[in-house]
């Protein structure tokens, strides 16, 4: 979730709330295949839309966002109820979401790194955890809500392509001091990855089990 202080353009303030939208979908739909009534999936989409945000921010000693700018509630809230009552019609739509989902996880890496780089600078291991715990923080919640191992850690190249965005991020960043390059770069390359891996099927190696 965007933070109005640092200065992130008009273009990433969409792809921000379009991506807050596209995560409150993966919720509202692994509440729906739970059998959750629309409460439940208000709750859940909700929780996947802003649950890293939130989390970020409690850790960093910060106000959350999501409590200080309702809109990112509000349109969890909207996404869940329009998914209870047109789930049948939009899951046939779900692969433009998956793609806007991998804008959003560029979008959440790099914003959530950007937050921490305000609060200790140039310091890699919080610009990491901030950037990574924003992108997937929600999806690990909304899994753990429906008592499953959280599909980052057994399928997907899904955290990879953050760690690899703010990675990037923080390159660029180090060596220009530009920070909107810098932003425009990571969201790119962890979108990018995030695309490549859903198109190849891509997937992180297990221990082989005899």
């Amino acid at each position: 979730m965007v933070d109005f202080s640092f200065p992130v353009d008009g273009f990433i303030s969409v792809l921000d709330y379009l991506g807050t939208i596209a995560f409150a979908i993966t919720g509202a739909s692994k509440a729906i295949s739970h059998k959750a009534d629309i409460f439940g999936i208000i709750v859940l989409a909700t929780v996947v839309g802003v649950g890293g945000g939130v989390t970020r921010d409690v850790l960093f000693g910060r106000f959350p966002v999501a409590f200080s700018d309702p809109i990112y509630v509000i349109l969890t809230v909207i996404t869940g109820v329009v998914m209870f009552f047109l789930f049948s019609y939009l899951k046939k739509k779900m692969n433009i979401w998956l793609v806007v989902d991998a804008v959003g996880l560029g979008v959440f890496s790099v914003i959530g790194a950007s937050i921490a780089f305000q609060i200790v600078g140039m310091n890699f291991l919080p610009m990491l955890f901030g950037g990574m715990i924003t992108a997937i923080g929600g999806g690990i919640l909304r899994d753990i809500f429906v008592r499953e191992i959280p599909i980052v850690f057994v399928k997907e190249v899904y955290a990879v392509a953050s760690l690899i965005g703010i990675v990037i991020f923080y390159l660029v960043l180090s060596t220009s001091n530009d920070i909107q390059i810098a932003s425009i770069i990571g969201i790119v390359a962890a979108t990018g990855i995030r695309l490549l891996a859903m198109k190849f099927n891509w997937n992180l190696p297990k221990v082989r089990e005899s």
